[in-house]
């Protein structure tokens, strides 16, 4: 690699969520240059991946000091590595879409690489947030859905067919009940679409209960719901939050004793407000935990909070193109 080619370098970083994509590009020591968002829209099919062609041409042609050597994408689901196609199952028609395919085709000679969000949120704590200097970390990102990055010996944990680390699907309770079936026990009970679940069910349970939730169409609570009445010290919410501490806690446990991590960071959008649980979670996952394992790890928030899944992006197109 020549001089210029190593000291002048941008990479960009896509994050494709339920609801918008955001694309940034950053030098190669991190620094944030330019960064976009825009909204899905409830696009499906190709029209999702002709908006990001169409925000990521707009990078491609930027006439700046730093060109763009590699793309990195993080997508919600599955990464087919061997066949460059997407399972993304918040978006109707991506059952397996040929994503590497297009972008390839857009951007030339520049590569392009794809992979989980999951995989990205723990390559953007590595990069930027609080897993710097780890070998071994787990991010545990609790949003809409449940997943895991898993870095095992700095290298991303990613199964015989890229799915390690949908942890949402991790068997909590028992017995099995049908309700888990599109989405697994642990992401039903704890994740945000479950907090609102959960606190449906409770209130259904519960016709003497005239709290903060009680207003309104049940079928219309949301997690930030469930939140704002905690701060209210709400009975219901209450529960519910202690009901959600204790799979978070016993996830982690199963975590810890199965990986022996140097650190568990928490993020995605219940956490958030959810941060305030995490001494709550370790003091829970304490009880089920390998002990001398429990002892080993640390707890935090993300450090790259929102921009953990862009950021990574960069650092896995960064990875491509430099022996990192």
């Amino acid at each position: 690699m020549n001089l210029e080619y190593e000291d002048f370098m941008s990479v960009l970083g896509i994050d494709l969520g339920g609801t918008k994509v955001a694309i940034a590009m950053f030098s190669e020591s991190g620094e944030l240059l330019k960064k976009e968002t825009a909204a899905l829209d409830h696009r499906t099919g190709s029209s999702v991946a002709e908006l990001i062609c169409d925000v990521l041409k707009g990078f491609l042609e930027i006439e700046a000091k730093d060109p763009v050597r590699a793309v990195g994408v993080s997508v919600p689901g599955i990464s087919r590595s061997k066949s460059g196609t997407v399972w993304a199952p918040n978006i109707k028609g991506w059952e397996d879409y040929p994503l590497l395919k297009e972008l390839q085709a857009l951007c030339g000679t520049i590569p392009v690489s794809i992979d989980s969000d999951r995989a990205c949120y723990i390559l953007g704590e590595l990069w930027q947030g609080n897993a710097r200097g780890c070998k071994d970390a787990i991010y545990l990102s609790v949003g809409t859905g449940i997943g895991a990055g898993i870095l095992i010996n700095g290298n991303i944990l990613r199964g015989s067919q890229d799915i390690a680390g949908c942890i949402g699907w991790m068997a909590l309770d028992r017995p099995f009940k049908e309700k888990y079936t599109s989405c697994g026990c642990f992401e039903y009970h704890a994740s945000g679409e479950g907090i609102a679940k959960v606190a449906r069910e409770l209130l259904a349970s519960m016709p003497e209960y005239s709290g903060e939730l009680r207003d309104g169409d049940p079928g219309n609570i949301t997690a930030a719901d469930v939140f704002n009445a905690y701060e209210k010290r709400d009975r219901l919410a209450v529960e519910v939050m202690k009901q959600c501490v204790e799979f978070w806690g016993m996830a982690v446990a199963n975590l810890i004793s199965l990986f022996n991590p140097e650190k568990i960071i928490f993020g995605g959008g219940v956490f958030g407000p959810g941060v305030q649980f995490i001494s709550d979670i370790q003091q829970e996952a304490n009880k089920w935990a390998q002990p001398i394992s429990a002892t080993q790890v640390s707890m935090e928030e993300s450090g790259a909070g929102g921009n953990a899944g862009v950021i990574g992006a960069a650092y896995l197109a960064l990875q491509s193109v430099k022996n990192i």
